[in-house]
């Protein structure tokens, strides 16, 4: 459809003005609407004209994580408890989420669960000879225990945490990977160049260190490779705004341990502790550390509780996603 906006684009409220969405959703007469997400003009408009005609369905993944009190908070609030009475139904992808429904006025009847997935056989096909090569290209040993973060380089997602308590754990044989690019990029290339064991790659595209490595961001084809050539997974939010962080279950699906903050809205469904990871306060640098240091003391450990994820991840499957919002349609036939 056309989009109007002046500013066109999905990273704001009035990115998205199509004046035929009505119309168009009119002519094709469907069953049920599923709209994804409210914070745009014309899904708000959506949701407002056809609730009481055509059953509203809903899906969003946000949370209480962050929730703050206040009075701009309780304006929030009101304003969130009128938007859903335009739902009713909505999908919740995990336990966090469901709580923000709940709280914001939508009953139990009314929530399903569509769990939060990603492609789990892709990241879980054997991709042992490119990890291992790459691995060799980063100059990591295989008895060494190698930690990934992989992500956007951004103040939400803390990797500098993870980096200031991987150097004050100087630990032997253990390596340290970012994968991804972002504001945050110099800074933690400028602090990882100051510890005395870096060096530079020749092609000066990236920094790799003798335990600190950084790869630019890489497509989806090639992540079940970086994913799979690690050892453990780290992902040390601190938000606001990590709702999920798929990220988890990709590690996961790719058979690896995963590492967490309280922040990631995926914690609490996925994280077992002590079984496939831990959970750690988040912005706690000695809690991190002690995480740290409690999983990579022991590699056949942490490689047992790598093989419990898929284990743990294979009903959050995109299958499952599409069972259960199938299933509410056929209520309707």
């Amino acid at each position: 459809m056309e989009n109007k906006a002046k500013n066109p684009g999905s990273h704001h409220f009035g990115g998205m003005i199509n004046p035929t969405l009505i119309n168009k959703v009119k002519d094709f007469n469907p069953d049920a609407i599923l709209v994804y997400g409210w914070a745009y003009q014309c899904h708000l408009s959506a949701l407002r004209y056809f609730k009481g005609k055509i059953p509203m369905w809903f899906r969003g993944d946000s949370t209480l994580i962050d929730e703050q009190k206040g009075f701009k908070q309780l304006l929030r609030s009101l304003f969130l408890r009128w938007v859903y009475r335009h739902v009713d139904k909505a999908f919740y992808v995990g336990t966090a989420n469901k709580a923000y429904f709940e709280k914001f006025g939508l009953k139990p009847k009314q929530l399903v669960f569509a769990p939060h997935a990603i492609d789990n056989h892709r990241f879980a096909e054997d991709r042992s000879i490119e990890s291992s090569d790459l691995r060799k290209q980063l100059g990591i040993k295989t008895d060494d225990i190698l930690i990934l973060f992989a992500g956007k380089l951004e103040p939400k997602k803390n990797p500098e945490l993870l980096l200031s308590a991987f150097q004050e754990l100087n630990l032997e044989n253990v390596h340290l990977l970012f994968v991804g690019n972002g504001k945050l990029e110099a800074v933690l290339k400028s602090k990882a160049i100051k510890d005395a064991s870096t060096t530079r790659l020749q092609d000066g595209r990236a920094l790799s260190k003798t335990h600190v490595h950084f790869v630019d961001f890489q497509n989806q084809s090639q992540m079940p490779v970086i994913y799979q050539a690690c050892d453990l997974f780290c992902l040390p939010s601190k938000g606001p705004g990590e709702t999920w962080g798929l990220a988890v279950n990709e590690a996961m699906a790719s058979g690896k341990p995963v590492l967490v903050s309280d922040k990631c809205g995926c914690a609490i469904d996925l994280v077992k502790n002590g079984k496939n990871g831990y959970i750690f306060e988040h912005h706690n640098i000695e809690d991190l550390k002690d995480k740290l240091a409690l999983l990579i003391s022991n590699k056949p450990q942490l490689k047992a509780m790598g093989e419990e994820s898929p284990l743990l991840i294979k009903d959050w499957s995109i299958n499952m996603q599409c069972a259960a919002i199938l299933n509410e349609l056929n209520h309707y036939d």
